[in-house]
């Protein structure tokens, strides 16, 4: 399984919010911490915003923030909303499969299993479990947002 940059950089947003929390954060924090582009992030947190995850503030002195309490956002739920359907393969999405083999193929049920289990893990995570260890996780972020260490940067 592997979850696009998409939906990486959205949970990286959420767990930064989760550990500034009730401050309100910048989109130009998450791109300095992360060492990500600012186009993506942007779009990021207004999906995020939208869905209801976050509450944002445009402007001079804006930023954005949790709209739910940490343990109220699901992992699962997140990453549903930035991948949609998660088709492994073509035979998960009957609108465009062209298999002969749908329907008795073994692979195919394995690979469902293996997607719910998988899923199953991350509906069991909460944003609050991710930004547990607000101690270590901004004692790490700390020389980044001081400018002392420069994230590496991200292929694009």
């Amino acid at each position: 399984m592997k979850l696009t940059a998409y939906s990486n950089y959205a949970l990286r947003s959420l767990q930064l919010a989760a550990l500034k929390a009730p401050n309100l954060i910048r989109v130009d924090d998450v791109v300095k911490v992360h060492g990500l582009a600012r186009p993506h992030i942007v779009k990021i947190v207004h999906e995020l915003g939208r869905a209801g995850y976050l509450e944002t503030q445009r402007g001079r002195g804006g930023g954005f923030k949790l709209a739910k309490a940490p343990e109220d956002i699901i992992v699962g739920d997140v990453v549903r909303l930035t991948e949609g359907p998660l088709d492994l393969v073509e035979c998960f999405n009957p609108a465009v499969n062209t298999c002969p083999l749908i329907g008795i193929c073994k692979l195919s049920r394995a690979l469902q299993k293996a997607t719910r289990a998988f899923m199953a893990v991350l509906d069991d995570l909460t944003l609050a479990d991710i930004a547990s260890n607000k101690g270590e996780l901004l004692a790490r972020i700390a020389p980044i947002e001081e400018g002392l260490v420069v994230p590496m940067r991200r292929a694009q």
